[in-house]
C-alpha cells in the first residue's frame, strides 16, 4: 500500500518524482531518470517535467505501464485463512472467525473479507476497509482469475481436465474454468490445480464431484497476481503496490 504519510503541499499536491520516490519506486535521482524518459503517465499523460504537482489521492499514476496505488489510509491485505475458521468476522455459534486471526495477528482495523472460503478450505484470503474495492473484486463481472489446488479421490485423467476447460453445468449454472492441471498422481487420489474466476458457494468442491473426483483437501493459492508463496497458516501481509495497481486496473478502479 503507498504510504498515506507521504507530506503534501498545503494545497494537497505533490512532486511527482517525491511521490515515485517516497512510494519505492527508486531513488528520487532514478525516478527523475525515469520521467526524463517519457515512462511515467498521470491519467494517461507522459510527464516529463520535473517538479510537476500531482495529487496522490487521486492521479493515476503509471510507471513503465505499472500502476502506482493511490495514497489512502486503507489497508489491503492477504491472509492465509486456516482451515476450521469461519470465513467471517463474527459467528453466533463462538466458532473461530477471521476476526480472532486478525486480531492474533495484531490488526485492529475494521476489515472486510473479499469473498469466502469454506470454513474446511484453507488459503489465501484478502482482507480490507476499502468497501468499493471488496465489492468489485467479488463480483464475478470483473473475472479475477482465482488459483485452487485440490486433493482428490482417484485418478484424475486428461480427459477429466478437457471436460472440466470445457465447461461444467452445474444444478445453479454453468461454471468457465480457465485452466486444470495435473499437479500429482498417488495412489488412489491426486492432486490438480484449478482456475476460475467464480465465487459460488463450495464451487470447486462441487465441480470437482461433478466429475467424479470429490474433495479431500482444498486450499486456494492465489487471487489475480495475490500469490500465496510462503505465508504461513494465520499470517497476514500487505499487499505490494504491484499487486494492488493490478488489482486496481483488473476491478476498473
Amino acid at each position: 500500500m503507498t504510504d498515506p504519510s507521504i507530506a503534501t503541499d498545503d494545497d494537497g499536491l505533490v512532486r511527482l518524482q517525491k511521490l515515485l520516490a517516497q512510494s519505492g519506486v527508486a531513488s528520487r535521482r532514478r525516478c527523475e531518470e525515469l520521467m526524463l524518459a517519457g515512462v511515467v503517465t498521470v491519467d494517461g499523460e507522459v510527464v516529463t517535467r520535473l517538479g510537476t504537482k500531482v495529487d496522490p489521492a487521486t492521479a493515476v499514476v503509471r510507471v513503465e505501464g505499472k500502476r502506482l496505488p493511490p495514497v489512502s489510509a486503507h489497508v489491503y491485505l492477504a491472509l492465509n485463512k486456516p482451515r476450521g475458521v469461519v470465513s467471517t468476522m463474527s459467528d453466533p455459534e463462538g466458532r473461530r472467525t477471521l476476526t480472532d486471526v486478525v486480531t492474533e495477528a495484531g490488526r485492529s482495523e475494521r476489515l472486510f473479507h473479499v469473498g469466502r472460503l469454506d470454513t474446511d478450505t484453507s488459503g489465501l484470503l484478502i482482507l480490507t476497509n476499502d468497501g468499493d474495492f471488496a465489492q468489485r473484486l467479488a463480483h464475478p463481472s470483473y473475472e479475477v482469475d482465482k488459483t485452487y489446488v485440490a486433493e482428490v479421490t482417484g485418478e484424475v485423467t486428461k480427459a477429466t481436465l478437457r471436460a472440466l476447460r470445457d465447461g461444467v453445468t452445474l444444478d445453479d449454472g454453468p461454471v468457465t474454468v480457465s485452466r486444470a492441471r495435473i499437479v500429482q498422481h498417488g495412489t488412489g487420489k491426486s492432486i490438480v490445480e484449478v482456475v476460475i474466476h467464480e465465487g459460488r458457494n463450495r464451487i470447486v468442491r462441487r465441480l470437482l464431484e461433478h466429475v467424479g473426483h470429490p474433495v479431500t483437501r482444498l486450499t486456494r493459492t492465489r487471487i489475480g497476481p495475490v500469490r500465496l508463496g510462503q505465508l504461513k497458516s494465520g499470517e497476514l501481509r500487505d499487499l505490494t503496490n504491484d499487486e494492488l495497481g493490478d488489482l486496481l486496473d483488473q476491478t476498473q478502479l
